[in-house]
């Protein structure tokens, strides 16, 4: 017998959410091999292979569009493999060149030497989400959020990024410590989150509806989930019941 996974299996073993599959499927990226006559959807190996695909590509930071492109033009599931496998290569490429790059500036920072721009932002592509943003919130937000970026100077840009590691920082701590997500202290983080998110160039002040898809955003997709869960897993759920705790009393 063939072996096949239900939905609920299938978002348990690959780490996401059934809603997540359902979409998928609603969009022809991920349909069922099956569907059960009590309703239920059931996933074979080609799925798997398939499935992997897709949180490749979005790891990678491919729309959703450019994604059924790629898997539109890849019937066979070897060669699927064979492309997977070469992307996994470049982004293993990518990640060396950036633990070299830190490796780099860590040295010349400790030795007192100067700085390369080049060396320092070596494997760091902001433009990588293009697609991406420019499939969630429109080519005007991508516009915007890429002038706004060049804008600044590296040390405005690594003084940016930093916020935003000592707010998730402080989220693990807060979590760690078991603070409600309602407490002051708690909702003082999220105050903080709020005006960094507010500095960035998001068309308009940020809503209660931009605000809560972020929160929802940090829990359903593994790369935003990560920078929070680095702080202790679970950590990525209390920013987002934080977020909407904010949003209801303050948006």
């Amino acid at each position: 017998m063939t072996a096949e996974w239900s939905i609920q299996e299938l978002a348990k073993v690959a780490h996401t959410t059934s809603r997540t599959l359902r979409h998928y499927g609603e969009l022809g990226l991920l349909p069922p091999s099956r569907i059960g006559s009590n309703g239920y959807r059931y996933y074979d190996q080609e799925s798997l292979v398939r499935l992997q695909r897709i949180l490749l590509l979005r790891e990678l930071g491919l729309g959703l569009p450019a994604i059924a492109e790629v898997l539109a033009g890849q019937k066979d599931a070897a060669t699927a493999l064979r492309a997977h496998l070469e992307l996994l290569k470049q982004e293993q490429d990518r990640i060396a060149r950036q633990i070299a790059s830190v490796r780099t500036t860590l040295r010349k920072t400790e030795a007192g030497e100067q700085l390369v721009a080049d060396e320092v932002f070596d494997g760091f592509d902001h433009a990588q989400y293009k697609d991406e943003v420019i499939e969630r919130w429109g080519k005007e937000a991508w516009d915007n959020s890429n002038r706004w970026w060049n804008s600044k100077s590296e040390a405005e840009r690594k003084a940016h990024l930093q916020t935003h590691t000592d707010i998730a920082a402080d989220y693990g701590r807060a979590h760690a410590a078991g603070l409600p997500v309602d407490a002051d202290e708690v909702q003082a983080i999220v105050q903080r989150h709020y005006d960094w998110l507010s500095s960035t160039p998001t068309n308009g002040p940020v809503g209660a509806q931009y605000f809560n898809g972020l929160a929802d955003m940090y829990v359903a997709d593994p790369r935003f989930a990560k920078n929070y869960d680095v702080h202790g897993e679970g950590t990525a759920e209390y920013v987002r019941d934080a977020m909407h705790v904010y949003s209801a009393a303050r948006l």
